[in-house]
C-alpha cells in the first residue's frame, strides 16, 4: 500500500510538472535574463560588426552591412552609433542611427536601459556574453502593456567574419529567451561602401529604381508594437 501511494504521488508530481511546462508563455512580458557576471563595460566599447541579427517582428532580413561603435560618457551613458543599409536598396545607401542607454544598477553593468523618451514602455538590453576582443552577444527586449513584446538580438564580432563554432556557441544561448534561431539571419558585410548620391549625375539618379522612402524607414533598433 505504501509503495502504491509513493508511485501515485510520483505520477501526480510528473503530471503537475508537465502541465507547468506546457503553460503558454506570456508573450507580452520580456523573459527573465541573467546578465553575465564580472562584466566590464569599457572593454566592450569600440567598433563591432553585426554578424547575425534577429528581430521578432521580422521574418526576413531587411538590413545589411550593419556596424556599431559603442562609446560611454563620463556620466555612464552608453551610446551606440551604427551604420547599415537596406537589402533591397540597389545603390546600398549607408544610413546612420544611434541609441543610448543608462545602467540602472551599477552592480549589474551588463544590463542597460534605453534612455530615450521615444521608446514607450520598458526597453532593456543585456550583454549575454562576450570575450571583449573577438565576439559579443546582445539581447534587446521591449514590452508595453497588452501588446506582444519585441525581442531582438545581435551576434557581433570585432572582424567582418566570425568562426562557425563561435556562432553556434552564441546561438545556443538564445532559445532559452524564446528566440527562434531559425530566424537568426546572417548579416552581409560585403560591398559595404555604399554610393554617394552627390557623385551621381541627375540622369543616373532618375533611372535608379529604389523603393520609396527608403531613407525614412524604421531603423533596426526602433521597435513597433502591433
Amino acid at each position: 500500500m505504501a509503495r502504491f501511494s509513493l508511485v501515485f504521488s510520483l505520477l501526480v508530481l510528473i503530471i503537475c510538472v508537465d502541465s507547468y511546462r506546457r503553460r503558454p508563455e506570456d508573450k507580452t512580458k520580456c523573459p527573465l535574463v541573467k546578465a553575465i557576471r564580472n562584466f566590464n563595460v569599457e572593454d566592450l566599447l569600440g567598433k563591432w560588426y553585426v554578424i547575425e541579427y534577429y528581430a521578432s517582428s521580422e521574418e526576413a532580413l531587411a538590413y545589411r552591412c550593419m556596424r556599431a561603435d559603442f562609446t560611454m560618457s563620463s556620466n555612464d551613458v552608453i551610446t551606440m552609433n551604427f551604420t547599415y543599409s537596406f537589402t533591397d536598396d540597389p545603390i546600398n545607401e549607408q544610413l546612420l542611427g544611434n541609441i543610448t542607454w543608462v545602467i540602472p544598477n551599477p552592480a549589474e553593468p551588463a544590463h542597460w536601459a534605453h534612455s530615450e523618451d521615444t521608446y514607450e514602455g520598458v526597453y532593456n538590453t543585456y550583454v549575454l556574453d562576450s570575450d571583449y576582443i573577438s565576439w559579443a552577444l546582445l539581447l534587446h527586449c521591449a514590452e508595453k502593456s497588452k501588446v506582444p513584446r519585441y525581442l531582438s538580438s545581435f551576434i557581433m564580432s570585432r572582424e567582418s567574419t566570425l568562426g562557425i563554432n563561435v556562432i553556434s556557441y552564441l546561438r545556443d544561448k538564445l532559445p532559452r529567451y524564446d528566440i527562434d534561431v531559425s530566424y537568426m539571419f546572417n548579416m552581409s558585410q560585403v560591398d559595404c561602401n555604399g554610393t554617394n548620391f552627390s557623385d551621381l549625375p541627375p540622369t543616373v539618379l532618375l533611372n535608379i529604381d529604389r523603393p520609396n522612402g527608403i531613407s525614412s524607414r524604421r531603423h533596426p533598433m526602433k521597435h513597433h508594437h502591433g
